[in-house]
C-alpha cells in the first residue's frame, strides 16, 4: 500500500512597517487567524517612532522574527524579509492590510500543490479606512499571458506568493524603482524569467485606502514612468499611449464590479 506524503510546506509571510499603531494589530492577528499553521511570520520595522512596536510586543506570540531598525524605504525593507525567510513559499502583507478570511494561507498551499507552480496569486479590495467591511474597489486580476504588462496588467502584489527558490534565483526587489519596485519584481518573474504561475479567483486580502503609491496623483504618475522604465529594461514594447488607455479601462472596472460574497468568505 503507498503512503501519501502530506503537502505542507512553510509559509513565510512578512509584514513591513513604519508608525503603523492604528493598523498592525489587526493585521498580525489577520495572520494569527490562519487555518494554515505551518506559517513564519516575520516583521520588518523601519525603526517606528510611534506606538507601533508596543502593540507588536503585546502580539509578540504571533510573531516569528522581529527586526527593528533604519532602512532605505520600504523595498529595502522587504528584501530584508526575504533573507530572513526559511519558508517553501513567500508572501508581504502590507502593516494596514489584512486577508479577506482565516483560509487564504491553506488555498494558497493548495495552489503550490503539484510541484510545478511558482506563483499563487488572487484577487484585492481597497476598504474604507476605518470600515474594512466597505468596499471601494475591487482588483480582480486574471491568469498571465505573455505580454500582459506591456497592457498595464499586474497581480496584486499583496496576494502574490513566490517559492522562496524564484528569489534565490531571480533576485528581490530592485531599488532603483522606488515606488513600482514590486511591478518590476512581477513582471521580471513573470515575463522575463518566465516564472510559472496560478491565479486563483476570490479575494485574497483587503487594502485599506491611502497607500503610498494611490495617496496621490503625483505618486501615481511617478509609478506609471517607472512601470514604462522597467518595461524598457526587460525589452517588452509598449505603447504609452495604449499603456495608459488600457490602465484607466481596468481602473475604471475597479469600481464598478464587486466580489461575489463567497470570495471573501473562503
Amino acid at each position: 500500500m503507498e503512503t501519501q506524503v502530506m503537502f505542507r510546506p512553510k509559509v513565510s509571510i512578512i509584514t513591513v512597517v513604519f508608525n503603523n499603531q492604528n493598523t498592525i494589530c489587526d493585521t498580525i492577528r489577520s495572520v494569527a487567524a490562519q487555518t494554515y499553521d505551518n506559517v513564519e511570520y516575520i516583521i520588518i520595522d523601519g525603526k517606528s517612532t510611534d506606538q507601533t512596536l508596543q502593540r507588536i510586543a503585546e502580539n509578540q506570540a504571533h510573531v516569528t522574527k522581529l527586526v527593528s531598525e533604519p532602512d532605505k524605504g520600504i523595498y529595502d525593507a522587504m528584501n530584508k524579509g526575504i533573507a530572513l525567510a526559511s519558508g517553501d513559499i513567500v508572501g508581504f502583507l502590507n502593516a494596514d492590510d489584512i486577508y479577506a478570511h482565516d483560509g487564504v494561507v491553506q488555498k494558497v498551499v493548495e495552489g503550490f500543490a503539484g510541484g510545478h507552480t511558482d506563483a499563487v496569486y488572487g484577487d484585492l479590495c481597497y476598504v474604507r479606512t476605518e470600515d474594512t467591511s466597505s468596499i471601494v474597489r475591487y482588483w480582480r486580476s486574471s491568469s498571465f499571458r505573455k505580454g500582459s504588462f506591456s497592457f498595464g496588467w499586474c497581480p496584486p502584489h499583496p496576494t502574490f506568493f513566490v517559492k522562496k527558490t524564484v528569489y534565490d534565483q531571480c533576485g528581490g526587489f530592485d531599488l532603483e524603482y522606488r515606488i513600482a519596485a514590486d511591478v518590476e519584481l512581477m513582471m521580471r518573474f513573470l515575463e522575463a524569467r518566465s516564472v510559472t504561475s496560478q491565479y486563483i479567483e476570490g479575494v485574497f486580502v483587503k487594502m485599506r485606502l491611502g497607500g503610498t503609491t494611490n495617496k496621490s496623483i503625483s505618486n501615481i504618475v511617478k509609478q506609471n514612468g517607472e512601470i514604462l522604465r522597467a518595461l524598457r529594461k526587460h525589452n517588452l514594447s509598449s505603447s504609452v499611449t495604449l499603456f495608459a488607455v488600457r490602465k484607466l479601462i481596468s481602473r475604471g472596472r475597479q469600481f464598478i464590479s464587486r466580489p461575489k460574497a463567497a470570495s471573501l468568505e473562503q
